[in-house]
């Protein structure tokens, strides 16, 4: 607790939370208008998504042109959360965070891991997105619960969104503003053209739709027609340096706050060592990272780099072989819309199998997952994938998977200590069809959550384990010691064997 007291006191840059009664209530397309207009006006912001997300970090990052980081207090600890933050903002910032869900929806009777609860995490003021659909009057007393129910939680303002015309319009914002105490920000109409086609639980990941920043041009000019920004940032408060200087630049060790658990920043492994005594070159990680696999942290990359890590990013849709790395990590994505391009690029395929068989360690997630099976079976065709491990998937229209986990690791792996804990998140679609392995095979028992199959996940084959979980580099921490110690392994091994064919 005085560890967060004392990161709480260097919160002092502006910023608000954009929350809502419930999901689909437009707090996304808000969100993203509202950090679009303001930049587009000059001002510089720093965005951030409650919850574990990828698809609304994406546009949120593509509007606020850079990266989105996800602030989740199931996965990671509230210092680290708050570091998140801190270090993550800058003077002349304001935070816009978005979050998920209803505003005082978590996973217990408290709220926890709620926005209302990363709220007041950051002393921040909560703008209310309202689907005014066939209500008037009723919705000052939803709004009047919201306020009164946590006393804590500053709700500043309301967006009103779908509203019929100017005097459903007139009623709504008479009736919150008279019994509510606080401004309507704003009304918006029912749109007929949406610029934003929803999948998956959300938004269509922004490396698949190509018109990405129309749309966001598109719903920046109804922020800027529909909503008082003005007063927005009025209620975000003033940055301590107005309009944009020159682009933010990356801070130094000496200029964060380090976060718990995970090293102050150094220029290389090899600095990094010499204080110790150890000499080691900076191994290569490659980072598959395509539309068809590009569900990452930001932080899981920085990790990476923190702990000496050089990152270089490829893929299977565009490339036909793998450069020289000394280790593999492969994140999540839909695999299943590019199952045929992934299938057909065999050479590729043949090249990875060939270095997981020869001891590479690859770390993979979800579609990482996938795509080391043997196939992907889409509508009865069968699609071939690495073939690394004996698996089939099959998919369905519902997700077979959704939401926290907490898996036991209960087997030896590369990666994680018997005995440990992690906490984690899956959200996919797909399920074992055909699975040749056997339980020995698999790392974690499943505590919370769906996983693999039986309760299980984490099937390991050497140097390689593959799993439905999605981690946080900040809420495990050893994962990123892990990947770059086995690299460093993986490359002195090789530099002992120059003769043998690696097939890197």
């Amino acid at each position: 607790m005085k560890q967060i007291s004392l990161l709480q006191k260097n919160i002092d840059n502006p910023g608000l939370v954009i929350a809502a009664l419930r999901g689909g209530s437009g707090k996304t397309i808000f969100s993203v208008g509202i950090i679009s207009a303001l930049k587009n006006l000059g001002q510089t912001i720093a965005p951030f998504k409650k919850g574990p997300d990828y698809i609304d970090a994406g546009w949120l990052g593509l509007a606020a042109g850079r990266p989105c980081y996800n602030l989740d207090t199931f996965l990671i600890e509230k210092e680290a959360v708050l570091y998140s933050f801190l270090s993550h903002t800058f003077p002349d910032d304001i935070a816009v965070i978005e979050g998920n869900r209803g505003l005082y929806d978590g996973i217990d009777l408290e709220g926890t891991t709620s926005t209302a609860e990363l709220a007041k995490l950051l002393n921040l003021p909560v703008i209310l997105c309202i689907n005014a659909t066939k209500t008037t009057r009723t919705m000052a007393a939803v709004v009047s619960g919201c306020i009164q129910f946590d006393p804590g939680v500053k709700i500043k303002g309301v967006i009103l969104n779908r509203v019929a015309g100017l005097r459903h319009e007139t009623i709504l914002r008479k009736s919150i503003e008279h019994f509510c105490g606080v401004p309507v920000l704003g009304a918006v109409p029912k749109l007929g053209d949406q610029n934003f086609p929803e999948r998956h639980m959300g938004l269509v990941p922004t490396p698949e739709h190509h018109w990405a920043k129309k749309s966001i041009e598109a719903i920046s000019q109804v922020a800027l027609k529909y909503l008082d920004l003005d007063y927005i940032k009025k209620i975000a408060g003033k940055p301590k340096q107005d309009g944009i200087k020159e682009p933010p630049k990356v801070r130094t060790a000496e200029e964060s706050v380090p976060p718990p658990n995970i090293n102050v920043r150094h220029e290389g492994y090899e600095q990094q060592n010499q204080k110790s005594g150890k000499s080691h070159p900076s191994p290569t990680i490659g980072i598959i990272k395509d539309s068809a696999f590009q569900f990452y942290y930001p932080d899981n990359f920085e990790a990476l780099g923190l702990k000496g890590a050089k990152l270089v990013f490829i893929s299977p849709l565009g490339n036909k072989t793998i450069p020289s790395i000394d280790a593999l990590y492969i994140g999540g994505g839909f695999p299943e819309t590019h199952a045929e391009r992934l299938a057909e690029n065999k050479e590729f395929k043949k090249q990875l199998k060939a270095m997981a068989d020869n001891g590479l360690p690859i770390y993979a997630e979800c579609g990482g997952l996938m795509y080391l099976g043997e196939e992907l079976v889409l509508k009865e065709k069968s699609y071939p994938m690495v073939g690394i491990f004996p698996v089939s998937y099959s998919f369905s229209k519902k997700p077979k998977g959704h939401g926290y986990t907490v898996v036991s690791v209960v087997r030896e792996n590369p990666y994680f200590e018997i005995g440990s804990e992690i906490k984690g998140h899956e959200f996919h679609y797909s399920s074992v069809l055909k699975w040749g392995g056997k339980e020995s095979d698999l790392a974690f028992s499943i505590r919370r959550g769906t996983g693999f199959i039986n309760q299980k996940d984490g099937i390991c084959y050497k140097n390689v384990l593959a799993t439905y979980i999605h981690i946080h580099a900040l809420g495990t921490p050893s994962w990123a010691e892990a990947m770059v110690r086995n690299a460093i392994q993986y490359k002195e091994l090789m530099a002992k064997t120059p003769n043998q064919e690696d097939t890197k």
